[in-house]
């Protein structure tokens, strides 16, 4: 039997309805990315400009003008909003066995950007560019401090103050906006690896 994410039974109308949804966020946050490109008049480098390239493996062939990169980036938005609602899993990188935040963020960027990241969120930490919380990018790293550690945390930015990523046990990935409490009083700060200028 089908559940949903409450453990309840599911009919064939709730899958609909959470299909569609699903679509609507996605259609939604697509928009909002695309007004920002449109607001910005610099453009998008390729990642392995900013990477440093003993710890980023990178497809060589990447394409190098503003309008490819720029649909780069929108690929990996895609990815990542494609998995909303697949479930949270420690040390998972998979789609068939779900997501840790630095899972969800390396599979992305492997998939959307055929670039390697490490595994902890805390060597993603170090990679990229800082980028103060004003000049925020869709496609930046965001970490947070959820365990009484820094850069415990990552997610991916996605524009307008909201950021995508895998919670905690027992959650699904998610968007979230920056301007919640817990997620305000615990940013560690973000990086670009997909640099703008």
């Amino acid at each position: 039997m089908i559940t949903s994410h409450d453990e309840r039974p599911c009919s064939d109308e709730c899958l609909r309805y959470d299909g569609w949804v699903k679509i609507i966020i996605l259609c939604a946050v697509l928009l909002i990315q695309a007004v920002g490109i449109a607001r910005a008049s610099q453009h998008v480098l390729p990642v392995r400009e900013v990477a440093q390239p003993s710890q980023v493996k990178h497809d060589e062939s990447a394409p190098e003008s503003p309008h490819e990169n720029s649909a780069r980036v929108q690929n990996l938005l895609m990815h990542a909003l494609s998995l909303i609602g697949v479930q949270y899993q420690f040390g998972g990188n998979s789609l068939a066995h779900g997501f840790d935040c630095s899972g969800l963020v390396r599979h992305v960027f492997a998939e959307a950007l055929s670039v390697e990241l490490p595994r902890s969120s805390f060597e993603m930490s170090k990679l990229g560019n800082p980028v103060d919380n004003g000049e925020l990018q869709p496609g930046d790293l965001l970490f947070y401090n959820t365990r009484k550690q820094r850069f415990s945390h990552v997610a991916l930015y996605l524009g307008e103050g909201r950021f995508v990523h895998a919670p905690s046990r027992g959650k699904t990935v998610e968007i979230v906006s920056m301007s919640e409490a817990y997620w305000k009083k615990r940013f560690d700060g973000a990086r670009r690896l997909v640099e703008t200028n």
